[in-house]
């Protein structure tokens, strides 16, 4: 065998070539273009090229491929003119299934998007390999985010926040946005002209590579091991970049480069990340109004020599995200429950009442209560656009919990009077509102006797501490409803509204109108309504305190104060097994205070609580 011949080793079969290269190197052409524009159409050409290359028949024209996968109008149609064009420089009976001479070939499936570099380097590569470089495969880059893109700003604020002695050593959502927004070029709440997703949408790529972890409800961000030691690396390059000289600044720039470029387009998320930008629109669209000029601002600043510091000290501001008096309007907002299923007819009576009163509302899914009130930002529509863009919304300190007479009955029997209750105290408004519609003489051929039911309403009012307006039927509801919307936009009226976030609530803010502020401290909708889910993951506490509370007796403030001193099932049965004797567990609870009045529990109460806890087998 001659020594110029190539040694084939094994068994390995040559891959049949595409039947189609025209389209495919239409395709690979189109692709390369979206790539180097940095257009999200570019993984679409590729799972279209990957599909082409399966199929082993030849196509006719382009109409004939959309009976393949990822093929669809748009396509077809660029495909077809190409073809079209094709056939006017070279003639009608020009070959389809074969190149044109001296053209390239097209690439194949296995070229990865993702990890391919440019041609240049490819022949660089190829270069360096035929001169002896050393056989194998390249070793795969370790992944580097882009610079000032959503991942690097995220790792940076994240690595800044364990570098602060007392740290928490996590972030908020909100927060870690606010922060690390100066360090960031795109918007991490607004997407892009013609883009869905944000800088937050690289925060699914970080969890990825494990380099940053999403733990708790509300989430709570941090950096794992990797990610700490990745963040220190680039915090390092970022300080050296500042401090050094420009010829230092030109190396550790190429040296960033080198290393981003094989995952710079990871950065900016694929497919797998479709669903958690889906969500974190739907569960933020609220907050997008204020990305654009708090972005530009704070690049500005950043990019300017003598500002980064005020730039940094404004993201920390919570005063930043604020409406002012004037750019905002007051709209009552009704759960969707209250105009569909049921009595038809009264739900739509409803609606017409709100519209025949001139009341600006809007129909929408609250997770807990029936109406409340947001000030919904006034934004002016975009040229060009076919919506204009979603304003912020503030939720008022205003919630309202409709209850017919039969609804309460029903409630009162089942259990969910006492969760609701429950559930309106924690949702973050310190204003709640039961409206009792009493229906007339309806009351008095329910299964519950009408002095229970008043007396339930009563205990609302003064145990509960609710306000609760009693009406007759559904047109003195929306009577008092109108009467509340006009109230709060006149009150409101001159007010400056700052958000604030329902982790970091603080109890100053808590008396503002009673002093008569011109501000408020108010929580986007987006976080309140998140945070109202029913049946959200719960923590061991938030457990123990709905398994207190079924006991008969034991209210939401006897369960408060139960948890003070005993914050999980654990540390309660711990206590008991330190007890000498069986009255005295059966008194541990009896001394515990609880209320406004500071009473005490009682030995009855205490002694149902220990039964239900340390009695072996089933109660008697």
């Amino acid at each position: 065998m001659p020594a110029t011949e190539p040694v084939r080793l094994g068994r390995k079969r040559a891959l049949p070539s595409c039947p189609n290269p025209l389209f495919l190197k239409w395709l690979t052409e189109l692709r390369d273009e979206a790539k180097e524009k940095g257009l999200k159409i570019q993984y679409t050409y590729q799972k279209a090229i990957n599909s082409l290359n399966k199929y082993p028949l030849p196509l006719k024209n382009a109409k004939e491929a959309k009976i393949l996968q990822n093929f669809g109008d748009g396509i077809c149609k660029i495909l077809d003119e190409k073809l079209q064009r094709y056939y006017r420089e070279n003639g009608a009976d020009a070959p389809i299934h074969t190149l044109p001479k001296g053209a390239p070939p097209p690439g194949r499936s296995d070229n990865n998007i993702i990890l391919a570099p440019s041609r240049k380097k490819n022949d660089a590569g190829d270069q360096g390999k035929d001169g002896g470089g050393g056989g194998g495969r390249k070793k795969k880059r370790e992944y580097v985010p882009q610079k000032r893109s959503g991942g690097y700003a995220v790792l940076l604020t994240l690595y800044r926040e364990t570098q602060i002695p007392g740290g928490k050593g996590y972030m908020f959502k909100m927060e870690l946005q606010a922060e690390a927004q100066h360090l960031c070029d795109k918007s991490f709440t607004v997407p892009d002209l013609g883009s869905k997703y944000t800088a937050w949408s690289s925060v699914s790529t970080l969890i990825q590579k494990n380099l940053l972890i999403k733990t708790h409800n509300p989430a709570r961000y941090s950096l794992t091991d990797e990610g700490l030691a990745l963040a220190e690396r680039l915090a390092s390059l970022e300080q050296t970049k500042k401090d050094g000289p420009e010829g230092d600044r030109e190396e550790v720039r190429s040296e960033l480069e080198e290393t981003e470029e094989d995952e710079k387009v990871v950065d900016l998320t694929g497919s797998d990340e479709d669903e958690e930008e889906k969500e974190d629109n739907r569960i933020h669209p609220t907050e997008r109004g204020a990305g654009v000029t708090q972005v530009s601002g704070d690049v500005d600043d950043t990019r300017s020599s003598g500002k980064s510091q005020n730039s940094q000290t404004r993201s920390r501001n919570p005063n930043a995200e604020c409406l002012l008096p004037g750019t905002y309007e007051i709209i009552l907002c009704v759960d969707f429950i209250e105009t569909t299923g049921g009595s038809h007819h009264r739900k739509q009576e409803l609606v017409k009442e709100l519209q025949r009163n001139g009341i600006n509302f809007d129909i929408r899914k609250l997770n807990i209560g029936d109406f409340l009130w947001v000030a919904q930002e006034k934004v002016a529509p975009v040229p060009g656009q076919l919506r204009a863009p979603v304003g912020r919304e503030l939720v008022l300190d205003y919630i309202v919990e409709r209850k017919r007479m039969d609804d309460l009955c029903g409630s009162i029997i089942d259990g969910r009077f006492r969760e609701q209750k429950f559930r309106l105290k924690r949702c973050g408004l310190r204003k709640p509102i039961y409206l009792v519609e009493e229906c007339g003489s309806a009351a008095s051929h329910l299964s519950l006797p009408e002095t229970t039911l008043q007396q339930a309403i009563v205990n609302t009012q003064v145990v509960d501490g609710f306000f609760v307006k009693r009406v007759q039927d559904v047109r003195e509801s929306v009577a008092y409803l109108t009467i509340m919307t006009r109230y709060l936009s006149k009150l409101y009226q001159n007010r400056t509204l700052i958000c604030r976030s329902r982790e970091l609530e603080g109890d100053g803010s808590s008396d503002e109108e009673e002093r008569g502020k011109p501000s408020c401290s108010l929580m986007s909708f987006a976080e309140f309504n998140h945070g109202a889910i029913k049946n959200k993951c719960q923590t061991v506490r938030e457990v123990f305190a709905r398994q207190l509370m079924q006991i008969s007796g034991l209210s939401g403030d006897k369960a408060a104060a139960i948890l003070e001193h005993y914050s999980t099932p654990h540390s309660l049965l711990t206590a008991y097994e330190q007890c000498a004797s069986e009255s005295e567990k059966e008194k541990l609870l009896a001394s515990i205070r609880y209320g406004k009045l500071k009473r005490n529990l009682g030995p009855a109460l205490s002694r149902t609580v220990y039964q239900l806890y340390c009695t072996q087998g089933a109660l008697s």
